[in-house]
């Protein structure tokens, strides 16, 4: 398994994807019946190889985590699940949209806390928003 620190790319989510390196995730707020119809999950399945069906998990260039199936606490085990699995995977870089603080009516400070394990990681890239919600949290 090939690791890399990824220090040569944005060290927050970019506001906007249009592209991405061979080596990079998109990760997007999802439902569990996988329709990405709008947000950025219309953009991972235009874009990222998002698969119509699938509310959960890798597909092609993006990674999928539900945030339509009820409140924050439903979406805690599968946001500990995907950090699970960037720990798994130190060859990719996952770019972390701000899932939930769109189409699911969530705000940043609701989400944000979900990705506190993931502060820090090489190969996860956050919003610069949740990022500096996290740190004030932690203070």
């Amino acid at each position: 398994m090939q690791t890399s620190n990824f220090n040569d790319r944005p060290k927050y989510t970019p506001a906007m994807i249009t592209s991405l390196k061979p080596d990079e995730v998109f990760v997007f707020g999802s439902n569990l019946q996988g329709q990405h119809l709008g947000g950025a999950a219309r953009v991972a399945y235009k874009s990222f190889g998002a698969e119509w069906g699938n509310g959960v998990g890798l597909q092609g260039q993006s990674y999928a985590i539900p945030t339509m199936q009820g409140g924050v606490d439903t979406i805690k085990p599968y946001t500990d699940e995907f950090i699970l699995f960037a720990k798994e995977h130190p060859e990719l870089l996952f770019y972390v949209t701000p899932i939930g603080c769109g189409i699911a009516g969530f705000t940043e400070e609701e989400i944000a806390p979900l990705f506190k394990h993931a502060v820090g990681m090489s190969n996860i890239r956050l919003p610069e928003s949740f990022v500096k919600l996290i740190d004030g949290n932690l203070s």
